[in-house]
């Protein structure tokens, strides 16, 4: 590992409040590296009315080397999802003494709640682009789990900071819409789809949406929410491998190991093990993050993309691994060191100077986009958890 930085924590507070600043100055609002069906050009193609090309499309504007979408006419966005972590970020901030904004916290929440999924009789969220999965296209705003939990997360850490009823309101239609319309069961499996558009068992989706209504259950004391999340978590940690790892998820085509939802499965395990008051999942947790360090971490702090493989190393790779090694911190300070040492590596290879990061570094190149979502936002939530658990420089 790389010497951790010396300026810490100053150059992590210095570091946020740029980025804090970047973000505010767009209006929350930038790209995404999914949103290439936003593209006014090709939305008048018909062309579109086809899966192959939409997939293509996806693929094609993701991965290039240069920004394809200014070109494509495709507009910058606001996504509920990065809303929630800027309003989750937020609340750690103003926690920790980095900012005063309260006002800027109640701005988000209310945001995000009119930001809602449509046509929808709980609060419930989706993306803000289509996007075409291996057999569905998935409409702009149509809610799925993902962004529905963190929304909900967010609304409830704000309640937190600064108690309003209608923000836990919110979050608890959120919890009854995953109970009700993505949970179901099958033949001793218990699982949380990804969306309402058929059944999948994606663990990371699997295992937030129960950590999620773990937290609910224990904010509201029923046990409604309890029993089903405990379900859904034991099905998921019944497809642990043996070394401690998850698949993606259990399709014929989801068989990659990856850094960052490996540790979205730990942070929500250990969130589960929490707000349920069970150590039923101690041994998987303790075997996952066995697995996680020893397999994502390059020696020069660069958290690795799949297990196996370090490229392209992304910037999303690095937000979760600062927040999944904070979450371990309590087993040793070699822990804490690897997170800085995940931050001084992302300083020298993926941050500009301009006051944003990367989003992803090749072994031959950067891809220097500016993704609002995928990468500020996510940043600036690993550095406010950075933050909140701050302590004198070794």
């Amino acid at each position: 590992m790389t010497t951790v930085s010396r300026r810490y924590p100053e150059l992590v507070r210095e570091t946020a409040q740029r980025l804090l600043a970047y973000s505010q100055t767009n209006d929350w609002a930038g790209y995404d590296p999914y949103d290439a069906l936003n593209s006014r050009v090709f939305r008048a193609l018909p062309v579109l009315n086809v899966k192959l090309p939409r997939l293509i499309l996806t693929q094609a504007v993701k991965r290039s080397p240069v920004n394809l979408r200014p070109l494509l006419l495709v507009p910058k966005t606001r996504n509920p999802k990065g809303i929630a972590l800027f309003l989750s970020a937020m609340v750690k901030l103003n926690a920790a003494g980095i900012v005063e904004d309260r006002a800027t916290i109640a701005y988000l929440a209310e945001t995000l709640l009119a930001m809602r999924s449509q046509g929808q009789e709980r609060f419930c969220w989706g993306y803000s682009f289509d996007w075409q999965t291996r057999h569905a296209l998935v409409p702009k705003g149509s809610p799925n789990i993902i962004c529905s939990t963190f929304a909900a997360n967010a609304l409830l850490d704000a309640h937190e900071q600064r108690a309003e009823p209608s923000w836990v309101e919110a979050a608890v239609s959120t919890a009854d819409f995953l109970l009700d319309v993505l949970f179901w069961r099958d033949g001793g499996k218990a699982c949380f789809s990804y969306t309402p558009l058929g059944r999948d068992e994606i663990h990371n989706a699997n295992l937030l949406g129960a950590a999620f209504l773990c937290r609910v259950g224990r904010m509201t004391g029923l046990k409604k929410y309890i029993g089903p999340a405990l379900e859904a978590a034991r099905s998921s940690v019944a497809r642990q491998h043996g070394d401690g790892s998850w698949a993606y998820g259990e399709g014929p085509h989801q068989g990659w190991i990856d850094n960052f939802h490996t540790g979205y499965n730990l942070t929500a395990l250990r969130r589960i093990r929490d707000h349920a008051g069970t150590g039923e999942f101690d041994g998987p947790i303790e075997r996952g993050f066995a697995f996680y360090r020893s397999h994502f971490f390059r020696e020069d702090g660069a958290p690795k993309y799949f297990h196996d493989a370090a490229y392209p190393i992304d910037i999303h790779s690095v937000a979760q691994s600062i927040l999944t090694l904070l979450e371990f911190k309590e087993q040793g300070t070699e822990i804490g060191d690897m997170a800085l040492s995940v931050f001084d590596w992302a300083m020298a290879n993926m941050w500009d100077e301009r006051g944003f990061f990367y989003f992803q570094k090749h072994e031959h190149w950067t891809a220097r986009t500016p993704f609002i979502r995928w990468s500020q936002a996510w940043m600036l939530l690993a550095l406010s958890a950075f933050l909140e658990k701050a302590e004198p420089a070794r």
